[in-house]
């Protein structure tokens, strides 16, 4: 079953209102963060809160994650531990620079796991990471801008030739794939044109850093009405009885193959979403 991941929200677990407001936002995705929003000496008690806001629920129809620290920190061992038995929907693991990094995290928690590919090992390990399991993969950005001592600008050039490696090597293992973020706060129409070249990228989503900026991802990662129509058209098409079985029919005037009922499907998953 496809699920919409739009609008990916990070927050500090170490944050109880914005963890409340969270609950009646419009994003897809919640991430509670263990990582970069939590200072080192409030690790244990974020992820204590991570826990208890999981099990308190009350996010409806969001998708519920955790980022956990870094599995070669002092607290990412502790924080898998923790997670194991939570009622979160994934497990979203850093800088994840080889395949045994999610390995080992899937056998810890034993339930999704997201992979963080934000470092230049990781680009060159896509394929191993991959390989390894991952439910999605997710763009770390700054982290890698970072790294590679780049200056993306406002149309990310340096970075688009590794966000489509990234796009590439989630596809060829059927993983979600979300873009990085993006350090606009006050500036919609910033964080939109990003939204829209990660949108002409293939992604599924945007990762976010406030809730300013989850209608701008909305509005461009979701499919528009002609792009609906469509996906119903194909979709009743394929329905017909007469149509049972065909990897092939025509709609419309067009060849329409399995894979674009595949993509119809996607597409009507998307728009229909409804969270509460």
């Amino acid at each position: 079953m496809y699920r919409p991941r739009r609008s990916v929200l990070f927050l500090p677990a170490s944050n109880p209102r914005a963890i409340e407001k969270a609950r009646s936002l419009a994003c897809d995705v919640v991430v509670l963060d263990l990582e970069d929003a939590v200072a080192p000496e409030a690790k244990r008690e974020a992820r204590i809160a991570a826990v208890e806001a999981a099990r308190a629920g009350g996010f409806g129809g969001r998708e519920l994650v955790v980022r956990a620290n870094g599995l070669d920190t002092a607290w990412g061992a502790d924080d898998l531990a923790a997670l194991a038995d939570a009622p979160v929907d994934a497990v979203l693991v850093p800088k994840v620079s080889r395949a045994e990094e999610v390995a080992r995290a899937r056998a810890a928690v034993a339930k999704p796991v997201w992979a963080m590919i934000e470092t230049c090992r990781a680009l060159l390990a896509l394929r191993e990471i991959v390989e390894a399991g991952p439910a999605a993969l997710v763009a770390g950005t700054n982290d890698l801008s970072k790294e590679m001592r780049c200056r993306p600008g406002a149309d990310r050039a340096p970075l688009v030739p590794l966000l489509a490696q990234i796009i590439v090597a989630a596809r060829a293992a059927g993983l979600a794939a979300i873009d990085g973020v993006s350090n606009a706060i006050d500036d919609p129409a910033a964080v939109e044109r990003e939204a829209m070249q990660g949108l002409q990228l293939g992604f599924d989503g945007k990762s976010l850093i406030h809730p300013s900026q989850i209608d701008p991802a909305n509005r461009v990662f979701t499919p528009s009405a002609d792009e609906v129509a469509w996906a119903e058209t194909v979709a009743a098409a394929f329905a017909l009885p007469e149509n049972a079985g065909r990897g092939a029919i025509r709609v419309e005037g067009r060849m329409v193959e399995l894979l674009h009922l595949e993509e119809a499907r996607r597409v009507l998953a998307v728009a229909g979403s409804k969270l509460g």
